[in-house]
């Protein structure tokens, strides 16, 4: 291998080899000329045009992918390769992250108080509270139902139920999608409100069962099978909150229906 090179000793030029080709241009190719140009490099765009060509360039520099960038007379290597060089992190695909629930939870909350805004003039109001958990259910079964099978899968190493009747884990995400819709909307309280309940009960009781007595350490399939948000608080907190929909939606209907007998 070469040496790695030091940015600050070599002149701010680069070429980089990347494919373009009718049918294919290299999107990483595409970062690391923008990656390049962002960070002072005049650089030097050769691209690689046809298949051949592109097998060619490979066995020459003996790599397995582009594109390349070579800076002076040392290559740096790919993308990931150019954004160490560069002193930039490098995302591991494998590492666990809060990021994705925490954006959908920003997301839902904000999608709630611009319904709130517009039905009554108001982003905070309590409507923009129910709309904020029902709004979540929703796209977190929107998010597992993108491959149920792979949640299905992560599902069944810890929920309790699941475990015991298979069928279930690929029931619920359709039942907190239902009942999130119909929460949204506040319809069928007497079919949205129970199966919230429950599936946030058993919910709730399997994450505390898996991560505070058993103290084992898993991916939470809330968003999704290919996740790598950790099993634990976060996934708690989906259950909490189907729980606490339910509950004040249940009192809400029974305040309703007392009022409307007196």
């Amino acid at each position: 291998m070469l040496d790695k090179p030091n940015p600050g000793h070599l002149s701010k030029k680069a070429v980089l080899y990347r494919m373009v080709m009718a049918e294919h241009t290299c999107p990483y190719g595409l970062k690391a000329k923008d990656l390049l140009k962002r960070s002072g490099y005049e650089v030097e765009d050769r691209h690689l045009t046809t298949r051949a060509e592109t097998d060619a360039f490979k066995a020459q520099h003996g790599v397995a992918t582009t594109p390349q960038v070579f800076i002076g007379e040392h290559r740096v290597g790919g993308y990931d390769d150019l954004r160490r060089f560069l002193g930039k992190p490098v995302a591991d695909p494998n590492a666990t992250s809060y990021r994705p629930v925490i954006v959908l939870f920003a997301l839902t909350a904000l999608m709630a108080m611009a319904a709130s805004y517009a039905a009554d003039g108001s982003p905070f109001t309590l409507r923009a509270a129910e709309w904020f958990i029902a709004f979540s259910m929703v796209v977190l079964a929107l998010l597992k139902l993108q491959n149920v099978e792979s949640f299905a899968t992560m599902f069944l190493n810890y929920d309790l139920l699941a475990k015991r009747w298979i069928p279930y884990s690929y029931i619920y995400p359709y039942a907190e999608g239902l009942a999130g819709v119909l929460m949204i909307a506040g319809a069928l309280n007497g079919l949205s409100v129970p199966v919230a309940l429950f599936i946030g009960t058993v919910g709730a009781a399997s994450v505390f069962k898996a991560v505070y007595i058993d103290k084992r350490e898993l991916k939470c399939a809330c968003v999704g099978g290919s996740s790598n948000v950790p099993l634990g608080f976060i996934s708690l907190t989906e259950n909490l909150m189907m729980i606490a929909m339910a509950i004040w939606m249940a009192a809400a209907s029974l305040g309703i229906a007392v009022g409307h007998a007196m």
